[in-house]
C-alpha cells in the first residue's frame, strides 16, 4: 500500500521539500520517525478520510506524531510547495495548456465548525466550507483556496488568478497568466472584467440574464471534473479538521497530488 499511495517518483519531488526532525530530548536519543512513512500515513488520512486516531499501526507511525508532523509541514509551507514543484515537472513536460484556465468552487460541509467556515446558504445554514479551484484546459488545477461557504465566488477569483505560481515551461520563460478564463454567471462583475483585461487575461465570463444556461458547461466541465477528482480523496468530501489552515493544506496536497496522476499517466506512455 505505501508504494501505491507514494511511489517513488513522488517521493523524489517530496522529499527534498520536507524539513528535518531530530530526535526528541525526552525521547532518550531514539532516531526520528521515517519521513517518508509520516508522509504516506498523510497522504492514507487525506485519501481515506480516517480521523488521525484510526491511522493503522501498519505504517509504522504513531498518531501523535503523525499529526505533528502534518501540521509542522502544513505550517512550513511544504503543500504548496510541493504543489508548485509538481506544476513545473508538468510546464517542463510541456503538459499545462495556458491557452484557457476555468474557474469554480463547490461548498462542503464542516462539521465540527472552525476557521475559513460559514453558514451554507444552500445546506439550510449549517457550517461549510467553499473549496475554490482554478484549473488549465485539461484541468490541472493551478491554485486552489478555502473560504467560508457563505462567501460569494467572485471574491475568490483575484486570490486564484494571483496564487498561480510562476510554472517552467518546456522552452522561454516561466509562465503563470492563461490566456483567457472561463467562469459562470457568479463571476460576472465590472470590475473583475477589468482587472482580468488589464492582466493581459481575455474574459470568457458568461453574462447575467444573456447567455442561456445550456451554453456554461462548453468549457467549465473540466474545473467541475477536477472539483470532483479532489472531493474523491475523502478527507476533503466532508470538513472534519477544526483548523481552516489543516483543511487547506489537505486541499493543497490534493492539488498535488492530481497533478501528479497527470505527470505519471504522461509518462507511461512516453
Amino acid at each position: 500500500m505505501a508504494v501505491r499511495l507514494v511511489p517513488d517518483e513522488l517521493w523524489e519531488l517530496v522529499e527534498p521539500l520536507l524539513p528535518e526532525f531530530g530526535a526528541r530530548p525526552q525521547g532518550g536519543g531514539v532516531p526520528p520517525v521515517d519521513q517518508r512513512a509520516v508522509f504516506t500515513a498523510v497522504v492514507y488520512v487525506l485519501t481515506s478520510g480516517c480521523a488521525w486516531r484510526m491511522l493503522p499501526p501498519s505504517f509504522g507511525v504513531t498518531v501523535p506524531t503523525a499529526h505533528r508532523r502534518f501540521t509542522a509541514w502544513t505550517e512550513a509551507g511544504v503543500w504548496r510547495r510541493l504543489h508548485r514543484a509538481v506544476l513545473d515537472e508538468l510546464g517542463a513536460a510541456g503538459l499545462i495548456d495556458w491557452s484557457r484556465a476555468v474557474v469554480d468552487g463547490a461548498s462542503v460541509r464542516a462539521k465540527k465548525g472552525g476557521g475559513l467556515t460559514g453558514r451554507n446558504p444552500t445546506d439550510r445554514g449549517k457550517p461549510g466550507s467553499k473549496l475554490h479551484v482554478l484549473v488549465d484546459r485539461a484541468g490541472i488545477p493551478l491554485s486552489v483556496a478555502v473560504s467560508g461557504a457563505n462567501v460569494h465566488d467572485s471574491q475568490a477569483l483575484k486570490p486564484l488568478v494571483m496564487a498561480i505560481p510562476a510554472v517552467r515551461s518546456r522552452r522561454g520563460p516561466r509562465r503563470r497568466r492563461p490566456g483567457k478564463l472561463h467562469a459562470d454567471k457568479a463571476y460576472d462583475q465590472p470590475e473583475l472584467r477589468r482587472w482580468l483585461r488589464r492582466r493581459g487575461i481575455a474574459v470568457r465570463i458568461a453574462r447575467r440574464g444573456i447567455e442561456p444556461a445550456e451554453r456554461l458547461g462548453r468549457h467549465r466541465w473540466v474545473v467541475e471534473r477536477t472539483i470532483s477528482w479532489l472531493t474523491g480523496y475523502h478527507r476533503l468530501a466532508i470538513r472534519y479538521d477544526r483548523k481552516g489552515t489543516h483543511f487547506l493544506g489537505f486541499l493543497t496536497l490534493a492539488a498535488a497530488l492530481t497533478g501528479f496522476k497527470k505527470l505519471a499517466k504522461a509518462r507511461a506512455t512516453m
